[in-house]
């Protein structure tokens, strides 16, 4: 009895909190009409030094679920950060790019094809499993939100003499799709599409994502990336053999131990030119 009695309770909660989406807000949340911090002028003369880099986001860590949650969009509106960018290339606002050539640029059925989503025909079969025929399925995107679980950021890092502090801007992002090859029973990696930072942070800052710390304080996916609330791993740098990652010239813990090592470099260029 006890168990049931147990099992009873634990469904009336996980009732109340699904209810509990529907109740009223006691203030009126204002983040739908932020707009984006400009950014300071930055002049070629200013710039003493730059390097790029690209970083992996591992959407499966606990800091970076803020990127990842939820995987479906809530009642109240709020999306995860591959929701965002699809919903913005879906109204033709802004563009996508192909992942080796930021020249082209790719449509939403492309990305559709790519998640594995759209309309899809399907082996009809009769009771006894036989084909009879095809079948049209129509698989919304929304269900594949939870197959993306890594982002590649582009960026540059920078000097600029005249203020005199070392300053990074994020260039473009790159959502990977993590899902299980049946065929080889390995994770195949399928990097779906670039997008331009800049062009998106007019939506990034209107987007409110999750604060774990306090649901009253507003946060939106632009002052996630600005103020640097994500963990990652450098995955190359800028260098003279076609920008080769670091995965080509490594292996094992070598390649961890040089992205660490690239990111000391990064963290410690700005003390080096002071002297004390």
């Amino acid at each position: 009895m006890n168990k049931k009695l147990l099992f009873g309770l634990f469904a009336l909660m996980l009732c109340s909190l699904s209810y509990g989406q529907a109740f009223k807000d006691l203030y009126e949340k204002s983040i739908h009409e932020n707009a984006k911090v400009e950014y300071p002028h930055l002049r070629e003369a200013d710039v003493y030094w730059s390097k790029e880099i690209w970083r992996i986001i591992d959407l499966r860590e606990k800091m970076n679920h803020t990127l990842y949650y939820p995987t479906q969009p809530t009642a109240d509106g709020r999306k995860n950060l591959l929701g965002i960018l699809l919903d913005e290339i879906k109204k033709g606002e802004v563009n996508a790019y192909d992942v080796q050539d930021m020249n082209v640029n790719v449509t939403y059925a492309d990305i559709e094809k790519l998640l594995d989503a759209g309309p899809k025909e399907m082996p009809q079969t009769d009771l006894d499993g036989n084909v009879i025929g095809t079948v049209i399925i129509d698989i919304p995107i929304d269900d594949k939100l939870a197959d993306v679980k890594q982002i590649m950021v582009y960026e540059e890092w920078y000097f600029d003499k005249k203020h005199s502090t070392l300053g990074v801007r994020i260039k473009g992002l790159m959502p990977i799709s993590v899902v299980p090859n049946p065929a080889t029973g390995r994770l195949d990696r399928v990097r779906l599409f670039w997008i331009k930072y800049d062009e998106f942070r007019d939506a990034f800052a209107k987007q409110e994502v999750f604060n774990r710390f306090n649901d009253a304080q507003r946060l939106s996916y632009d002052d996630l990336f600005m103020q640097r609330r994500f963990s990652s791993v450098i995955f190359a740098e800028s260098n003279v053999y076609d920008n080769r990652a670091i995965a080509d010239y490594m292996v094992g813990k070598d390649v961890i131990f040089e992205s660490d090592r690239i990111k000391n470099q990064l963290q410690n260029w700005e003390h080096d030119l002071w002297e004390f």
